[in-house]
């Protein structure tokens, strides 16, 4: 009984905390965890219903949208952040579905500076969760035939209406039901994959061809990057993955990054080992199953689809996951000292929030003060990003603009940067003094 106790107010400390942690990383970080991505989402939310763009699917920026009610879109975003998290625990705690472990995962920092992010991995986590529930029930044979496939299939298609990667989600469902082609659950798996295939098929005819006709010739291109770069930032991206603690290494190197990496190749080790030692259940095996197939297609769509180097965002979906299993392993081990965990990763990340503070708020009030003066706070803004941006400096200040006008698009022909019109870097930090976060 005194354990039940304490375990109860370790996981009412954590929710807290993760709560706090999750407002207060957004708000001592200088731009607002926004990134070049978060432009889009918000712009793609405030023009709705035009469409300028088919690079990410809407759901995400639909959400925005809703919030908007209230106020703007960044705003907005921030709220869906911690809505998302809320939900998913409370999901959890209702359905008696790995809440503890949901606790925890999302006491991760890693975890925290994505529901504090405005990207789509905010509202693609908790959809996740939702789908690994319905999963397990369908593998347990706990609905009707029709309502498997149906939620299934409604599971995996939500999924990719959120974030195109949702599409390895439906390969993982179906590479799984072969697999088990002899157990009475495979047929749903196969069913409803190859239904969410057919929308998948369905959704590019009918709304990436209509809105963007060369959005195949733009983003497909065989041998974009040679292998030995591909498996390396594929290394480095599961090795800051992996550790609950610091997801995020110095662009200089250093003896820090081997600390860090070597933390994350541990833990996979260890996770490896008790996974191999402590049997699994048919649910953990379908989790793990499905994050490591949505991995390994993470890594070879790189060959044909152009993404961002892999990192701890990108591989977030595929990572939750095997944390959840991954924590209830650990529970089951050493009990309630399994917090020691969550409570290190929530004061690792407080300290690095700390110490390389920004503030997002005299930011936005300095912005906003000279876009008023230039009137454009009701106006397109265009701006000038080199390709080459040292630093990511000018990327920064569109980031910021676009929190206050989300209408910023972007440009990366030099001669554009001599329009009197076009925003540059220079123009800016000319009459507005940026608080920049400490470390960059």
């Amino acid at each position: 009984m005194r354990n039940r106790t304490q375990e109860k107010y370790l996981k009412i400390s954590v929710f807290v905390i993760t709560l706090v942690m999750i407002i207060l990383r957004f708000l001592l970080n200088e731009k607002g965890r926004v990134t070049p991505d978060s432009i889009r989402f918000m712009r793609q939310a405030h023009v709705f219903p035009e469409i300028d763009n088919t690079t990410a699917p809407l759901l995400y920026p639909l959400f925005i949208k809703v919030f908007t009610v209230f106020t703007d879109e960044f705003w907005s975003s921030k709220i869906l952040g911690i809505l998302c998290y809320l939900f998913m625990v409370f999901f959890g705690w209702k359905k008696k579905f790995y809440w503890r472990e949901s606790l925890l995962v999302g006491a991760l920092f890693s975890m925290i500076s994505l529901f504090a992010a405005t990207l789509s991995e905010t509202l693609f986590l908790p959809f996740l969760f939702v789908f690994f529930y319905v999963a397990r029930n369908v593998l347990l044979e706990k609905y009707s035939k029709i309502l498997s496939v149906l939620l299934l299939s409604l599971s995996v298609i939500l999924l990719f209406n959120i974030r195109y990667s949702g599409l390895f989600f439906m390969g993982g469902l179906f590479a799984f039901g072969v697999l088990n082609y002899k157990k009475n659950f495979a047929k749903f798996y196969i069913i409803s994959s190859i239904i969410g295939l057919i929308y998948v098929a369905g959704y590019k005819l009918f709304f990436i061809d209509v809105f963007n006709q060369n959005y195949v010739n733009k983003f497909l291109e065989i041998g974009l990057k040679p292998t030995s770069l591909l498996v390396k930032e594929f290394f480095l991206a599961i090795g800051t993955s992996f550790n609950p603690f610091i997801h995020i290494l110095n662009p200089n190197g250093g003896i820090l990054n081997v600390g860090i990496l070597g933390i994350g190749f541990l833990n996979i080790a260890f996770f490896t080992f008790i996974f191999i030692k402590n049997k699994l259940s048919a649910t953990e095996k379908m989790m793990v199953f499905l994050s490591i197939f949505g991995m390994i297609c993470s890594f070879l769509i790189q060959y044909f689809y152009q993404t961002d180097p892999l990192d701890y965002r990108l591989l977030a979906p595929f990572t939750f996951g095997i944390w959840l299993v991954y924590f209830k392993k650990l529970h089951q081990i050493f009990g309630k000292l399994v917090f020691a965990i969550a409570f290190l990763s929530l004061m690792t990340g407080f300290v690095f929030s700390w110490l390389s503070r920004g503030n997002y708020l005299e930011n936005r009030k300095q912005m906003k003060e000279f876009l008023v003066k230039e009137k454009l706070m009701d106006s397109k803004i265009y701006y000038y990003r080199p390709i080459k941006d040292e630093n990511f400096s000018s990327s920064k200040i569109s980031e910021i603009i676009s929190t206050i006008n989300p209408r910023v698009y972007i440009t990366e022909k030099p001669e554009d940067s001599l329009k009197k019109e076009v925003l540059t870097k220079f123009k800016i930090e000319s009459k507005v003094k940026m608080n920049k976060n400490k470390f960059q």
